[in-house]
């Protein structure tokens, strides 16, 4: 079967390897084109595209997906099938090209979390189980008929950026799988619906902004502390502290703990100077474990006091 591959970040690679290593024939990769990065600007490369290098394999980085050259260029690979992942979204005139179409790789058990954040969002909203699910693109984003689906359980501390890790090895072998049921004509494919529970709420994955990074120290300890764990190690939540002068810290934080527990009054931060900070919420306390201060790497609570004190005065915003 000849395929061409779409994706671009780390959590594709494993998925186009997997192709490799299983003697696929792949016809092309299909990724972002290179972009200046870093403090010296220099052009990088994705990691799909590193990766597709490193095995010789014929690399296409258009700028825009209707480019009638492009087309015409992919065309003329004569592909089987296409498989997507972790990619922009597709015109028509591409995802239907190939004789056996288009199946996309995503990160949660669809029909849930459809959107652009679906493992950020899960751990966001404290979801104990998610998964990863194969299906066949058509027209609306993220609804077409579903091919297999993988469930994986959320552990109680795991970020996002921890489950991700394991999604992606978990979702390379799901793809391979998929490959080998085209292959044989052995599958049964789903109606997203049919996957929805009575009474059963479905939720939103759209792209994550910086609103939904900021601390709001009126919400539960317990909501605070998965919007922390749905947010590391990227981009980050944050809160942000005023200082007497006027100007304005951003402080990221990282990796939390939270205390349930009477409190006077929320959006009071306590520390003791040598290991603790904690900031009091409307049900108890976020507990500080890891943060990133203003023009400082990331480092634990107390790396942070052992050279650094607390502003002596300051307003949490």
């Amino acid at each position: 079967m000849r395929i061409i591959f779409l994706g671009t970040p780390d959590f594709a690679v494993p998925s186009l390897q997997i192709l490799v290593e299983n003697g696929y024939d792949i016809a092309a990769v299909i990724t972002a084109p290179d972009k200046a990065a870093g403090r010296g600007q220099k052009m990088q490369m994705s990691a799909v595209k590193q990766y597709a290098v490193s095995k010789n394999l014929l690399v296409l980085q258009p700028e825009k997906l209707k480019d009638v050259t492009f087309i015409e260029q992919v065309k003329a690979l004569h592909a089987d099938l296409q498989i997507v992942v972790a990619f922009r979204m597709m015109p028509e005139v591409l995802w239907s090209m190939p004789k056996y179409g288009t199946f996309n790789l995503h990160g949660s058990l669809l029909p849930q979390y459809r959107g652009a954040a679906p493992i950020q969002r899960a751990v966001m909203n404290g979801e104990r189980k998610t998964g990863v699910t194969t299906f066949f693109l058509k027209h609306e984003i993220d609804t077409g008929n579903i091919i297999f689906r993988e469930e994986i359980l959320v552990g109680d501390q795991e970020t996002s950026g921890e489950l991700h890790d394991r999604m992606m090895h978990i979702g390379a072998s799901l793809v391979l799988k998929t490959v080998k049921a085209i292959e044989s004509k052995a599958i049964e494919l789903k109606e997203q619906d049919s996957f929805i529970l009575s009474g059963e709420e479905l939720h939103h994955a759209p792209k994550i902004f910086r609103d939904d990074c900021r601390l709001d120290f009126s919400k539960s300890s317990l909501e605070l502390f998965n919007q922390v764990r749905g947010l590391s190690p990227y981009p980050g939540a944050f809160f942000e502290m005023q200082l007497l002068s006027g100007e304005i810290n951003m402080i990221k934080v990282l990796k939390a703990e939270y205390e349930s527990e009477s409190v006077f009054m929320s959006h009071h931060l306590t520390s003791d100077n040598k290991k603790l900070i904690k900031i009091s919420t409307k049900d108890g306390f976020l507990v500080l474990k890891e943060i990133q201060w203003p023009g400082k790497k990331r480092m634990t609570t107390e790396e942070f006091l052992r050279g650094h004190s607390l502003p002596q005065e300051f307003t949490l915003l």
